[in-house]
């Protein structure tokens, strides 16, 4: 099967109904060994894409990855950016704001951290926590030091929705593309991989009783979700709902749409003029002696 990256798309100005998503699709591969291979060759490719993006240098690369907790951002990340050269890409994992962020409009503390030209800048959450996290825990907007008392309104997260489309339309404009990726994981498959955590050792420490007590609020993140992927996914800045209940799969989609993305930018090697050739000639002579 191959993949498709429009089928994971959400079209700018759909109202976005998770109910109505997969979190799980026919795999791609047919056997371990199979999913390896096409992994392989996703990242070979995506290697040379990266290359090109370096030695270009007119555009950068923003991946924004938002999910549930144990959707597998992090495999992912690992796996999909395996075989990209590490001086082309940054990752950075943004959580609870520090107290000097918090003195900082909600922006300030992701913006900072915005790959350069030939660069490759990988979100592990993002500003979107902003409209998700402080959407579901109210309090949490009140401890930011707003000018105004915010309230839990539509008003809210309208204006930071158009703060972040405003953003993103800005980046966009100046050879930055963004493609942001919902891991989307069923209920019943988060119970699942909680359980591993616990049963295997190795795994404890990646978890913790907060995470039980976010899935107590399941509901209202899965409305959070549809709310923002509604408001934010545009043209310029797409979201992309990955099914996530089978890892490899989702893997090989995010690769599938990275690649996508970079090769549709059609670039080259910097051509060399005539000055260029001489000068190149000229050390080759040098050098030959």
């Amino acid at each position: 099967m191959k993949i498709k990256s429009k089928d994971f798309r959400v079209r700018e100005g759909d109202e976005v109904n998770l109910r109505k998503w997969p979190t799980r699709v026919d795999p791609v591969y047919a056997s371990k060994k199979q999913y390896e291979g096409f992994l392989r060759e996703h990242i070979v490719q995506l290697s040379s894409q990266q290359q090109l993006l370096y030695a270009s240098n007119r555009y950068a690369i923003l991946l924004i990855f938002q999910a549930m907790d144990a959707a597998g951002k992090d495999g992912a990340i690992a796996h999909v950016m395996s075989g990209v050269n590490p001086q082309g890409c940054q990752v950075f994992s943004f959580k609870h704001p520090t107290p000097v962020e918090l003195q900082h409009d909600f922006l300030w503390r992701t913006t900072r951290n915005l790959p350069e030209r030939g660069r490759i800048g990988i979100f592990n959450r993002s500003y979107y926590e902003e409209v998700l996290i402080a959407r579901v825990h109210p309090q949490i907007l009140r401890s930011e030091g707003l000018p105004d008392d915010p309230h839990d309104d539509k008003t809210v997260w309208r204006e930071r929705y158009r703060s972040i489309t405003n953003l993103e339309r800005h980046l966009h404009d100046n050879g930055t593309r963004i493609v942001k990726f919902y891991l989307h994981l069923s209920k019943d498959e988060q119970r699942k991989r909680f359980l591993k955590r616990i049963d295997e050792p190795e795994k404890n420490w990646k978890f913790s009783l907060a995470d039980v007590e976010e899935r107590k609020y399941w509901g209202r993140y899965m409305k959070a979700y549809e709310k923002c992927l509604s408001a934010t996914s545009t043209s310029k800045a797409p979201w992309y709902v990955i099914p996530a209940d089978d890892k490899e799969n989702a893997r090989l989609i995010v690769s599938r749409i990275v690649l996508d993305t970079l090769t549709a930018l059609k670039m080259g090697y910097p051509k060399s003029n005539d000055a260029r050739r001489r000068e190149l000639l000229s050390i080759r002579k040098e050098l030959a002696k």
